[in-house]
């Protein structure tokens, strides 16, 4: 049911009003309108990937409001000198009264403030018609499936992915994150379960304005789960290793909120509310938890013996901002990308320095590291600032242990992560030291690497000193 926010709790955050609408229906005052058809776009030949088996119109309205949840984040900008907005959003479900559930509905609303930051109050309705069905067709697909994973093109996710193949079998399936792609063809052209996330959101009068994004993690984590119940399997695999699932929690950037969307925290509180809204109990597991992605790269290497690894990527630009002569590379110096280098070194590997826009680390000026044919005027300020944070992000990180600072941040998180995980504190201590070692280790061999003239030695000092 929808609550009233008071006048003070308006006058000091932002707030959006988002009326998500099936047909051409009048928006509510003051509201943005959403549509299902136009602003929220679902793809046949994904949505039929989905309901392989069986219609499942619950399933159904999760992908809707997991489409509205992401139209408001990006349509709403954060403000400048805080975190915290407020949305309400009103949505059109199959069963109102199974969604206005107090269990259901504050499950979500726990879930969703947690990753954000943010505060929702979500206010359902009952349609009026029935969505469209999905041609159902009989697909290739092991009636025993133990788990899912959520699969993108990325390190992690291409490693856990091969080794979870050869330890499963056909008992594992993947759930494509993104355009329907394996090795250069659309999945769903095999008639694959799980090809794509079935939806498209487009932005409505408001351009998208918001790039922090922290409700992917919520749509990641909702379509693994609807993937889990429609193949009725009882686990989802998180492909994170420990860098990318805990770094971003311990190491928070300036003012922003915790980033906790490959987290146990956030996961847990999709478990209670997937269970809540289906009725069906899935468990995310994170193998590689307490490794960091260059322990994973090697294991997967010398497990699978498979040099395919290469071929994945790990940048968030796009191909306009990072092309070199026609041609798209990993930028080289964001979070993501400086990851992958620094676990590509420590894992003994090595892959062309074509990869990367950013093709010498080791140079002494931010802008000659770069491709010599790359335009200059790409070298943007924003994209320096990017690099730098994501030098920081890696190096604060590295730091952890060296401080008594520090201490009741590590403190925090071994409680809370024994708590989620059930395992002893001293246990959690533990396993987390060594993860932090381990990076501090690969960082400190991947800086020394380079040079104490590189750029990014000079950005580390910098912030040292």
């Amino acid at each position: 049911m929808r609550r009233a926010i008071s006048s003070a709790a308006r006058s000091a955050t932002p707030r959006v009003f988002v009326h998500v609408m099936e047909t051409r229906l009048r928006t509510s005052k003051g509201a943005l309108r959403c549509r299902i058809g136009e602003n929220i776009q679902f793809t046949t030949s994904s949505l039929e990937s989905y309901f392989f088996a069986r219609w499942e119109p619950i399933a159904y309205d999760a992908m809707v409001v997991a489409a509205a949840v992401e139209f408001a984040d990006r349509t709403q900008r954060r403000p400048s000198s805080s975190w915290r907005r407020e949305f309400e959003l009103r949505i059109p479900v199959h069963d109102v009264h199974h969604w206005r559930s107090t269990r259901v509905e504050n499950a979500l609303r726990d879930a969703l403030e947690f990753l954000t930051g943010d505060r929702w109050l979500i206010d359902f309705h009952a349609r009026r018609t029935p969505a469209d069905q999905p041609h159902q067709g009989s697909l290739s697909l092991d009636p025993q499936v133990r788990a899912v994973m959520p699969f993108s093109n990325g390190l992690d996710s291409w490693a856990v992915a091969g080794l979870m193949e050869r330890q499963l079998g056909d008992q594992f399936v993947r759930i494509r994150l993104g355009s329907g792609w394996k090795r250069g063809k659309p999945l769903w052209r095999e008639r694959q379960a799980f090809t794509a996330i079935p939806y498209k959101v487009r932005h409505g009068r408001r351009p998208f304005v918001e790039s922090s994004a922290r409700s992917r993690g919520f749509t990641f984590a909702l379509i693994s789960g609807l993937a889990a119940y429609l193949a009725h399997a009882g686990t989802i695999i998180i492909p994170e290793s420990g860098q990318g699932a805990l770094g971003p929690s311990l190491v928070a950037v300036g003012q922003t909120y915790e980033d906790y969307r490959n987290h146990p925290l956030f996961t847990r509180r999709m478990e209670l509310f997937l269970q809540a809204l289906l009725g069906h109990r899935v468990n995310y597991d994170f193998p590689q938890l307490w490794n960091t992605k260059a322990e994973t790269l090697r294991r997967f290497v010398n497990e699978c013996s498979d040099s395919s690894w290469s071929r994945t990527r790990s940048c968030w630009q796009q191909n306009r901002q990072v092309a070199v002569d026609n041609k798209w590379r990993h930028c080289g110096v964001c979070a993501a990308c400086m990851l992958r280098r620094m676990s590509i070194h420590a894992a003994g590997l090595q892959e062309s320095k074509e990869t990367y826009v950013w093709e010498n680390l080791s140079a002494i000026t931010f802008g000659s590291g770069a491709a010599a044919s790359f335009k200059r005027e790409k070298i943007t300020p924003a994209m320096r600032q990017y690099a730098i944070a994501g030098t920081l992000h890696l190096d604060h990180l590295a730091a952890l242990l060296d401080s008594a600072v520090n201490a009741p941040t590590l403190d925090l998180a071994t409680y809370q992560l024994g708590l989620v995980l059930g395992i002893r504190e001293t246990e959690v201590r533990r396993k987390l030291d060594r993860l932090i070692r381990q990076h501090s280790r690969e960082w400190k061999d991947f800086m020394s690497s380079l040079g104490k003239n590189s750029f990014l030695a000079q950005w580390a000092l910098s912030e040292r000193s």
